[in-house]
């Protein structure tokens, strides 16, 4: 009588007793053992690479067809539950995402933070919570991770103990091990959306009403080139889709990101995403290099999914050499420090220049400024949509046309408040019209007197 038959007998009236209140993702002991132990043939005796890249339900065809082959050859027999049971954790054990694979399954879901093995916690509707699975130790953890970069080319080891990956679908991931985590393996999913939202998503959401979409969706018509600036999570990649689902079919674009997450769903599209040095420290291409290329590819419009360094430059001399209607994104709280942030980056291109005409060089590039922002309740909020000019006598001059108001907080800490535009009536109208694109000036008349900022 083999192992499994002697466990099966011991504990068959256990199992008996329990599979009135299983789930089909809880495992009585003895199918822990038969896990385990399936897991461990199923890496040493077959090649599970193809099975990877297949369909999900080719590999459930194929692993099904594995495991009836071992439970034959060791005469093991479980329930039609139990063997359901089995055979989903063994397919997320092997070739997929363990523990990981209901949270990344689930809509509700757009963030996954795991936090050492038994604090995973998820984000949903812009806010964290304790998620209910967890890893059974470190080793486990740690040997999800590999299989989630592994097939990307990439590896975490002590010698290169960070990694930034996207998985198929597209979706960040973000891992950090010993020494330079203090407390584990940690490990960032930030997913995917399979269908990327559209400006009429964003309108349902109420991060933003009808007048300030139509507007922005008149800026890019009208080729005029957009920063769209915000903190970690502000939605700045999602409102950058949107905003460009706005260019004309007709133009030619190219999108240049560090992971590629844009989806225009359009024709006349070119992705190029940069590449991390491999493990011998060789073979980088820089977000740099990819604007510097995109240049020689006859581009109408550039997108650069964020910039956080010398490229900032390059994308600027884009937009001032002919690439009007450029779209890009800057990690910053407000249009004032983006502006401040962009200055930063051109000095670190070497740029030996003062900062009053490195300040000028930046406005003559820019024209608008949106910014972003997850407020404290959750919600994303563009909060300014703001315009960027060269004043004769004052020099730069920032100056907010739409705003977000906050009024109050509700009594479960819903952040309270309103859009409204300013008063102030943008100095592009003219620019608007040569493209053909008439506004109603009433939509900039506001009742009451908001305070400007320069």
């Amino acid at each position: 009588m083999s192992l499994f038959q002697r466990k099966r007998t011991e504990l068959a009236a256990a199992v008996s007793d329990n599979i009135s209140t299983q789930t089909s993702q809880v495992l009585t002991p003895f199918l822990e053992e038969l896990l385990e132990h399936y897991k461990a043939r199923l890496l040493a005796e077959t090649n599970l690479e193809p099975l990877i890249a297949a369909e999900e339900k080719e590999r459930r065809i194929s692993i099904e067809r594995l495991i009836s082959q071992f439970m034959l050859e060791e005469k093991v027999v479980i329930s039609k539950m139990d063997r359901e049971t089995l055979l989903s954790r063994l397919i997320d054990e092997t070739v997929g995402f363990g523990p990981l694979e209901q949270l990344l399954k689930d809509p509700s879901i757009t963030e996954i933070l795991v936090n050492g093995p038994k604090e995973i916690h998820v984000e949903r509707s812009g806010r964290l919570e304790l998620s209910h699975v967890s890893f059974k130790n470190e080793e486990h953890v740690r040997h999800i991770v590999d299989r989630v970069i592994a097939p990307l080319g990439r590896r975490i080891d002590e010698s290169s103990p960070m990694v930034d990956a996207r998985l198929p679908d597209g979706s960040r991931v973000n891992a950090v091990i010993p020494p330079i985590s203090l407390n584990g393996t940690l490990l960032s999913i930030r997913k995917f959306r399979k269908e990327p939202f559209e400006m009429t998503d964003l309108l349902k959401f109420s991060s933003l009403d009808e007048r300030m979409a139509e507007f922005i969706q008149a800026l890019v018509k009208a080729k005029l080139n957009i920063l769209i600036s915000g903190g970690t999570g502000s939605g700045k990649t999602t409102l950058l889709n949107a905003v460009a689902k706005a260019i004309p079919i007709s133009e030619r674009v190219i999108t240049i990101e560090d992971s590629a997450e844009l989806r225009l769903n359009r024709g006349s599209v070119v992705g190029m995403e940069a590449r991390p040095a491999n493990v011998e420290g060789h073979g980088e291409i820089s977000i740099r290099q990819l604007v510097r290329n995109s240049l020689r590819m006859r581009p109408d419009r550039i997108i650069v999914g964020e910039v956080r360094g010398a490229e900032a430059f390059d994308m600027l001399q884009a937009m001032n050499t002919g690439h009007e209607g450029s779209l890009t994104t800057v990690h910053s709280n407000s249009p004032v420090d983006a502006i401040s942030r962009v200055e930063g980056m051109v000095i670190m291109a070497g740029m030996d220049l003062p900062s009053e005409i490195i300040r000028e060089y930046i406005v003559g590039a820019l024209d608008f400024i949106i910014q972003a922002d997850r407020l404290g309740d959750g919600q994303r909020k563009i909060v300014n949509i703001s315009e960027v000019y060269v004043d004769e006598d004052k020099g730069v001059k920032i100056r907010d046309v739409f705003i977000f108001k906050r009024t109050g907080t509700g009594k479960n800490g819903e952040v309270q408040g309103y859009f409204t535009p300013t008063g102030y009536v943008p100095k592009c109208l003219d620019h608007l019209k040569m493209f053909g694109i008439e506004l109603d000036e009433t939509i900039f008349s506001v009742r009451e007197e908001v305070p400007q900022w320069t």
